[in-house]
């Protein structure tokens, strides 16, 4: 039995490779059920992972096991959470307005602090960094902190464009692109390696070529 199953799902698992790849040709009912099987499947999981890693252990047994007043400010978000579902029904919509904005607050708040922490102070600890004779090290934090001053001064629109600033606004349209042309290698090489996994999967497991 288990043989078998997993011989359907390798053949399940192909027929959806093929019915997404073949939109590269064109827009098709096979594509369409792949996509909307897949967004299906991607709901139902998160669905059932907030429930029962989320909602479970930290509303329900958490109300349950906490005493004191931890106990009753579970029911805080518990409310927003009801309160949030009222958008389903167009005479109360306007009430999810108060929990969407709470949660909206705190995710712009966390997500500020990340930032800062995560990016903006890493940043400008690397910037500072000594240049001390002629070597590596050196050339690379010379080249660092032109590219973050000259990025800023490509943002500084106080002033016009020209001579000095002008000159380093274009500096810092290199390193712009650069960093661009880089963000982009690595999302099309995660894409790629994507695409080898599947095609291994079809020569491998599908098709026993290799």
């Amino acid at each position: 039995m288990g043989s078998f199953g997993m011989i359907i799902g390798t053949w399940l698992a192909g027929f959806l490779t093929f019915a997404i790849l073949s939109f590269l040709y064109k827009d098709n009912p096979f594509y369409k059920l792949a996509e909307h099987l897949y967004v299906g499947v991607s709901a139902g999981y998160w669905l059932i992972y907030v429930a029962f890693f989320d909602v479970e252990p930290m509303l329900v047994r958490g109300f349950l096991d906490e005493t004191g007043i931890e106990k009753w400010i579970l029911l805080v978000p518990a409310a927003l959470g009801v309160i949030m579902l009222s958008r389903w029904f167009p005479k109360t919509a306007w009430l999810s307005r108060w929990p969407i904005a709470f949660t909206v607050g705190v995710g712009a708040g966390l997500g500020i602090t990340a930032n800062i922490q995560g990016y903006v102070v890493p940043q400008i600890q690397a910037t500072l960094l000594p240049i001390t004779g002629l070597n590596m090290d050196s050339l690379d934090s010379l080249i660092l902190v032109v590219g973050v001053v000259t990025t800023i001064l490509y943002f500084y629109f106080s002033k016009p464009h020209k001579g000095i600033l002008g000159g380093a606004a274009k500096v810092g349209i290199v390193f712009i692109m650069i960093s661009f042309g880089a963000s982009f290698g690595y999302t099309l090489m995660a894409r790629l390696s994507l695409l080898i996994g599947r095609l291994y999967f079809i020569l491998s497991d599908l098709l026993h070529i290799i």
